[in-house]
């Protein structure tokens, strides 16, 4: 049965226009994505094909191009749409958190650096730069590979602090593994940071580590 026939309740844009797009499932959210289905299948059931092949919502998004357009029913012109998509997404993101305080607005924090981090296969360590006022003044990747004492050096993250001219740091990194439980490394690098940039009046408000679902904050462990 074609969509058009389905109760109006049932139908994917119509459900999404009443109750929100929080409502939809991963395929029916997909299904608006793909508009139209393929012969013997309605962009419903084609958005649940999909999600098999790939495993998961994540994934489809994060395919390369040859992986995606193997995808039966998608091709270039759908992979360049789903591009446009989420560098849109990714730019109201960056947007909305310029705008706003960026340490008091937590959420739209761990959500920023969860769209920019989590998609990595290996761990990115990164900085948001703030004013006095804890409004966002840069964002910066500084360090792929291990974190740990050997990748990380605090003495560069001091210099770039300094150059955007920062009163206060939130510093993040990924953890491939999709696990966002702190290493001891982890804190103890955080800890050598804090510790140099205390010698030029620079706070290290919190280190947000990024997992696969979760973020955690090692402001809200104590761990600062």
């Amino acid at each position: 049965m074609a969509i058009k026939d389905w109760p109006a309740d049932e139908r994917p844009r119509e459900k999404l226009l009443h109750t929100g797009a929080s409502a939809l499932s991963d395929a029916e959210l997909l299904a608006i994505f793909l508009r139209t289905g393929v012969t013997g299948l309605s962009a419903v059931d084609l958005a649940r094909q999909l999600l098999n092949q790939f495993g998961s919502l994540r994934a489809l998004l994060e395919a390369d191009q040859a992986t995606f357009c193997s995808g039966h029913g998608l091709g270039t012109a759908k992979f360049v749409q789903l591009q446009a998509v989420l560098e849109m997404g990714r730019r109201h993101l960056e947007s909305t958190l310029s705008k706003g305080d960026a340490f008091n607005d937590c959420d739209t924090t761990r959500r920023y650096l969860k769209h920019r981090l989590r998609p990595y296969p290996y761990e990115v360590f990164a900085c948001l730069y703030l004013d006095n006022q804890h409004r966002l003044l840069a964002f910066e990747e500084l360090f792929r590979g291990t974190i740990d004492g050997a990748s990380v050096y605090p003495r560069e993250l001091v210099k770039q602090a300094l150059h955007h001219n920062a009163a206060a740091v939130i510093l993040a990194h990924n953890h491939p593994s999709g696990i966002a439980e702190p290493s001891q490394a982890d804190i103890q690098i955080t800890r050598r940071i804090k510790s140099a940039l205390e010698l030029v009046d620079i706070r290290v408000l919190d280190h947000i580590i990024i997992g696969d679902a979760d973020t955690v904050s090692l402001a809200q462990q104590g761990q600062l």
